[in-house]
């Protein structure tokens, strides 16, 4: 396969005809396909339907009673139940006194964080740093609550921590800065040692500065290596800056979408600070999912086995997706792509430009890929050339043809782009 940028204007025609052709082919097959978000699949979600009767057969009260005087049938326990937080603390590599488990949506706990957060700012227009490509609903969510957002690139070891530095120890208006450590959405990649105790030794400008630490991919592995990832809450301790973290994560793709439990770790005085909140408008999380979740996965071990059996899922979906790039685009030296140890993204990177064309030919031809624009703040990709490609939901055979559909797409795109400069 030729490289595109060695093709001549006639060889650039040809080469766009060809590929037309095939797209044409994948539209006459009325195909209806769909790679836009990272939802756990059909066989993903059966693994875990044995938390459905996991209290059925328990019919000792004793089993509900937390402590001698806490019946977990009751109000109460803003914190979670004590069994609860410590299998959080585990997943989320956190001293168990310094977790909450809340609901069960980790998104969730991050709105209310920053909202609260956002309460008691004194400047008059806040800003947080947002590495990119990045999560589309952490920028939703800053964008909603009307916080200005300011990129930051990133990079093999996570964001470009001499730009984030400058920006957090030099403007007070700065006040958070959202990160996704552990195979990235959708970078796919994990943030060095390096990376995890330069955040933790932030010194900011701004004193209620918070790193907004959303693990949620901590034990999402699926390779025979996979990243290791510091603790940031033990390096921020090291550094003494204890109250400088929050740290999300949930089981939302562990057992079920929406249906697992979320946790927030942080210093005591910040949390603290979340229960004064909390007792206003709550009067206790589901603690009977809290203990379905640890009678069925009992401890870190267990959710890593658990997690060993999504991989054997997901694995063959990645690698097929990695193929079909390689054979269909490979040659051409026209697109990099992640090759990711785990979590549920590939970030594909095109020539500048060609983003939208793509995702918009993929569309008329029966494939939905995630919006243009949508790893960036404000939907604005300022090379137009990210895309998000999630593998996990399809089967199989679905997700082959959805690749080339991709592929062939792209090709359309790219050979236009090389045309009109």
């Amino acid at each position: 396969m030729p490289s595109l940028a060695t093709l001549d204007k006639d060889g650039l025609e040809a080469f766009k005809e060809g590929a037309e052709r095939e797209l044409a082919d994948f539209k006459a097959q009325s195909l209806s396909l769909n790679m836009s978000r990272g939802k756990p699949s059909p066989d993903q979600l059966d693994l875990s339907l044995g938390l459905l009767d996991v209290l059925d057969s328990q019919s000792d009260p004793g089993l509900y009673l937390a402590h001698t005087t806490s019946d977990l049938r009751n109000y109460g326990m803003l914190g979670g139940i004590p069994q609860a937080r410590a299998l959080m603390a585990a997943l989320m590599d956190v001293d168990p006194d310094h977790v909450m488990v809340l609901g069960n949506s980790s998104l969730n706990i991050m709105y209310d964080t920053v909202a609260r957060e956002l309460r008691a700012w004194s400047c008059a227009a806040p800003k947080f740093i947002c590495p990119v490509p990045g999560y589309d609903r952490h920028f939703g969510v800053t964008e909603h609550l009307g916080i200005e957002m300011v990129n930051v690139e990133i990079g093999p070891d996570g964001p470009d921590m001499d730009v984030v530095e400058q920006l957090v120890q030099n403007d007070p208006d700065v006040k958070g800065i959202w990160c996704v450590p552990k195979y990235g959405n959708p970078s796919g990649i994990t943030y060095s040692d390096d990376t995890v105790r330069r955040f933790a030794r932030l010194r900011p400008a701004a004193p209620d500065f918070r790193i907004y630490w959303d693990n949620a991919y901590a034990v999402h592995d699926f390779s025979d290596t996979p990243d290791q990832l510091l603790s940031l809450e033990a390096e921020c301790l090291k550094a003494d800056n204890p109250d400088i973290y929050f740290i999300f994560a949930s089981t939302s793709k562990i057992s079920f979408a929406s249906g697992g439990i979320a946790a927030i770790a942080s210093s005591p005085a910040n949390l603290a600070k979340i229960e004064s909140d909390l007792s206003f408008h709550n009067i206790g999380p589901d603690k009977l999912n809290q203990l379905r979740h640890v009678l069925f996965f009992k401890d870190l071990a267990g959710i890593k086995a658990h997690m060993a059996k999504q991989a054997e899922l997901i694995r063959p979906k990645f690698a097929s997706v990695l193929a079909t790039l390689e054979s269909e685009l490979g040659g051409l030296e026209a697109a990099e792509w992640s090759h990711p140890n785990g979590g549920y993204f590939i970030c594909f990177k095109g020539l500048s430009g060609t983003a939208a064309r793509t995702i918009a030919l993929c569309a008329e031809s029966g494939v939905t890929l995630t919006g243009a624009g949508a790893p960036f703040p404000y939907h604005k990709d300022p090379e137009d050339r990210v895309i998000r490609i999630a593998p996990t939901y399809p089967g199989l055979v679905e997700l082959k043809t959805a690749s080339e559909i991709l592929c062939t797409a792209y090709k359309i795109a790219a050979a236009e782009r090389l045309l009109a400069l």
